[in-house]
């Protein structure tokens, strides 16, 4: 608790006569109570200056309110408040004038210390425990001091009287709740008085004394060394024996005790009245045999008075073994693959009363003699070789044999009989319950005796059943499932009814048809969503398949399945049922890019699966193709138009890319010659000879005009000279200076393509007679509308290379000169001389003598004037 130090508010005159003072006034803090009224009197000096009206309260720098002012008399004025922990130190007396002024203010002060006076405790009690064989001389005593602290210094005081010595404990502890006195020797046989008091600077209380014999505040230790001893031959009981803990010549005790199962928190007490005598042994009777029990004991005085020992450490023991009482619980499951195999399963007896050594079964099928199985596990495979079998089992221990559990087992392809109808499953206060109706007609055909409800979880495939007695005239069932059930777990749930059957003078358990359902005891959102792929992209659609989420992963039933698509910034969506695991989707962009998760849903939740890339086609499967064959068939389609279409103009054709090409020889160049005079044309020759074509020298230094050489014309169809006659933009055959000619006619068929041209004639340089000079040879222009001989149209060529350039002519047959002779033709000056091939005297060809000459006349170099 804290002292406030008091200290008189100093004055402004400096001198207490002729200031003020506060009543109460002290020269310490004045302690004063929380939460209730506090008045103080403020009194001025006889020879103050000042008056009651110029009087000012103040708790530190806060002005109380005038409202709480009264005024006692013109020299005195009292406060009144109600005291609470936040208000300061001093509560101060200030005399002043409200006017401006030169006086200097009165002040004075004093401090408060806020606190609470003790309460009186409540519920004293007092005792003294037992020290080795005999009572301890301390005696303890506990009351309750309530839960206000005081805040000022408390002092607790213990105070314990026996005859005429008193003998007392002390505490400062502000909320002491006991104390211990010693009373130097415990007093069996005189009164002990008892009390407490309590004080601080608000006030004192003392508590009602407590008068009691010693026995009554006496608490023992539990009886020693309690022991459980089994019997032999007794299964059903247990000897419980200790020793007292304190010598009958301080008092005598009385006993309880209490046992119960091992593992189970619910005690069974054996009355009172049965261990009130000073004993030192109990039997324990009505107990199951084989079975692990705990035993406790505590003690009291015999009269009743005084307290109860603490109870003993545990005793445990197990009864003896007993015959089992009750049979086993036997039940089958069917191989999913072949229904001609069962397992049978089965527990222990409920009262087994013993460890179970072994089982016997005893398993007679229509017309097969009975077989008999030893078994020591709890489970046991047959093979059905009829239609049923029938089953018979039993358990034993070291005491004897348990009844007969019986059950028939047909194959499970055969018609069971009826089932429970409307099985359901619902969840209540974190429990499993199933609900069904009985099957129909059973109350009057067929009678159920039990129900057994079987459990699996999915899909660690952990079993477990209970049976339910068949109640008479039941109209619905409503069970609490007696399992281990775990949250997020899947669960098949069946009811099964057992029916009664006679089977050689003996009863079986037949099994109905069992109605199976899908429950949890909790459910919540999936682990993980399913991984999705394409398994057939088209241009526009794409089928998507994936694989449905392990039930360990469902943690509920699935509701549906939402998958999302998105190309780009647009995103779709289409929800399918939790049975489906495939959706195609359609009316997608070909030749894009999609990404693609499948979302999973149940009631609690959903959860999103990876997310997959998938591409559309540009085209559909067998579009390419069929484009191909179109295009195909298109390309086909236009040959065979432009094939008939080409046989059907083909004269229009022949005459745009291949005309008809003139005779050169029917030119007038072929009879006309710059320097030489116009003759007449030759006459046509029915055939013509052999021509051939030889290789002459432009400029040999001979006469291009010899008189005396014999010139003879050409045949019209066979007029190669290269020098005389040529095609601009196109030749013929014998363009070529070097290209020969056949013997025969048909060379005539070649023609030029290029367009119809003026025809010039080729003349050398050099006049009759003279050696021609390396000029190169000038053009004559014509007016025939002949094409040009390739010779003619380029006659560059005649100068390419040096001055001694081949030039081909045609050698007519001797007999085709000599009928030229004979007509009388004179020899014309060529303008070319030719040396014949085979004779060097042969004369020389030279063209048909052209017409007469019209347009130009010939120039020896360029055009001559007309």
């Amino acid at each position: 608790m804290q002292l406030f130090h008091l200290d008189f508010y100093p004055l402004s005159s400096g001198y207490i006569d002729n200031c003020a003072k506060i009543q109460p006034d002290s020269a310490q803090t004045i302690p004063v109570e929380l939460d209730k009224e506090f008045t103080a009197t403020c009194i001025l000096h006889p020879n103050s200056k000042y008056s009651a009206d110029n009087i000012e309260w103040l708790f530190g720098n806060i002005t109380v309110p005038h409202e709480l002012y009264k005024k006692v008399n013109n020299s005195a004025v009292a406060v009144t408040v109600k005291v609470s922990s936040d208000m300061k130190n001093p509560l101060i007396c200030k005399a002043h004038k409200k006017s401006p002024s030169y006086e200097e203010p009165c002040n004075y002060g004093i401090f408060l210390d806020k606190g609470y006076p003790p309460l009186k405790p409540q519920n004293l009690r007092c005792v003294a425990l037992q020290h080795n064989r005999s009572v301890s001389p301390n005696l303890t005593c506990l009351w309750d001091p309530g839960e206000r602290k005081p805040i000022f210094i408390t002092n607790y005081t213990l105070r314990a009287k026996t005859g005429e010595k008193t003998f007392s404990a002390f505490s400062v502890d502000p909320l002491c709740r006991n104390l211990t006195v010693n009373l130097d020797t415990f007093p069996h046989y005189m009164k002990i008085n008892v009390w407490v008091e309590v004080n601080n600077v608000l006030g004192s209380v003392k508590l009602k004394e407590l008068q009691n014999d010693p026995e009554c505040f006496v608490k023992p230790n539990p009886p020693l060394e309690v022991k459980l001893i089994p019997e032999a031959n007794f299964p059903t009981s247990l000897l419980v024996t200790w020793i007292h803990p304190i010598h009958k010549a301080t008092f005598v005790l009385k006993y309880n005790i209490r046992y119960c199962h091992v593992g189970s928190h619910v005690w069974e007490q054996v009355p009172q009245s049965a261990t009130e005598s000073y004993i030192e042994s109990f039997r324990l009777q009505f107990l199951q045999p084989y079975t692990d029990y705990v035993v406790q004991m505590r003690c009291i005085n015999q009269k009743g008075i005084g307290y109860w020992s603490d109870w003993s450490p545990n005793a445990t023991a197990r009864t003896p073994e007993a015959k089992p009482e009750s049979k086993s619980d036997l039940w089958r499951v069917y191989e999913e693959k072949n229904n001609t195999v069962v397992k049978l399963i089965w527990k222990d007896p409920v009262k087994s009363n013993g460890k179970i050594l072994g089982y016997n079964i005893t398993v007679e099928e229509n017309g097969v003699s009975a077989e008999r199985h030893v078994v020591h596990s709890k489970e046991h495979q047959l093979h059905i070789k009829g239609e049923k079998m029938f089953i018979r089992m039993t358990a034993h221990n070291s005491a004897g044999v348990s009844p007969v559990a019986s059950l028939v087992v047909p194959r499970s392809s055969q018609v069971l009989r009826a089932g429970a109808e409307q099985v359901r499953w619902s969840v209540r206060d974190g429990q499993l319950w199933v609900d069904w109706l009985p099957p129909s007609g059973s109350k009057w055909l067929l009678r159920v005796f039990e129900y057994v409800l079987e459990w699996v979880s999915v899909p660690e495939g952990k079993r477990d059943w209970q049976r339910v007695l068949a109640k008479k005239n039941a109209s619905s069932y409503s069970v609490l499932l007696k399992g281990n059930f775990e949250p997020f777990v899947r669960y098949k749930i069946s009811v099964c009814p057992i029916y009664g059957v006679k089977h050689s003078n003996l009863y079986y358990n037949l099994p109905g048809d069992k109605v199976t359902v899908e429950a949890y005891l909790k459910q919540g959102p999936p682990l993980r969503g399913p991984s999705v792929e394409a398994t057939e992209t088209q241009k526009n659609s794409v089928h998507l398949k994936w694989e449905e989420i392990p039930v360990t992963s469902q943690r509920g039933f699935l509701t549906n399945y939402t998958i999302f698509y998105k190309t780009g910034d647009n995103e779709q969506f289409v929800v399918v049922g939790s049975e489906f695991h495939s959706h195609k989707l359609t009316e997608l962009a070909s030749a894009s890019q999609y990404v693609v998760h499948v979302m999973a849903s149940n009631m609690e939740g959903s959860v999103n699966g990876s997310d997959s890339s998938l591409y559309t086609k540009k085209y559909d499967d067998g579009e390419i193709e069929m484009i191909v064959v179109l295009v195909c068939l298109g390309f086909l389609f236009f040959v065979i138009f432009i094939m008939m279409f080409s046989l059907k103009k083909r004269e229009a054709i022949k005459k745009r890319f291949w005309p008809k090409v003139p005779d050169p020889s029917h030119s007038t160049i072929a009879n006309w010659s710059p320097d030489c005079p116009t003759r007449a044309d030759t006459p046509k020759e029915a055939t013509l000879p052999d021509v051939s074509v030889v290789e002459v020298d432009m400029f040999d230094g001979k006469s291009l005009c010899e008189e005396d050489k014999t010139v003879l014309p050409l045949k019209k169809d066979k007029y190669f000279s290269e020098e005389h006659s040529s095609g601009i933009g196109g030749s013929s055959c014998m363009s070529s200076p070097r290209q020969s000619v056949s013997d025969s006619d048909e060379g005539d068929s070649c023609q030029t393509t290029a367009s119809t041209v003026q025809y010039s004639s080729v003349v050398a340089s050099g006049y009759k007679g003279q050696t021609p000079s390396l000029q190169a040879p000038v053009f004559a222009r014509s007016e025939s509308t002949q094409p040009l001989l390739d010779s003619e149209e380029h006659p560059e060529h005649l100068l390419e290379g040096s001055s001694h350039q081949r030039s081909a002519y045609f050698r007519r047959g001797r007999g085709l000169e000599q009928l030229q002779m004979q007509e009388g033709e004179e020899p014309s000056c060529s303008p070319l001389n030719f040396s014949s091939m085979e004779e060097e005297d042969t004369p020389t060809l030279t063209e048909d003598p052209p017409g007469p000459a019209t347009g130009y006349m010939p120039q020896q170099n360029g055009y001559r004037p007309q």
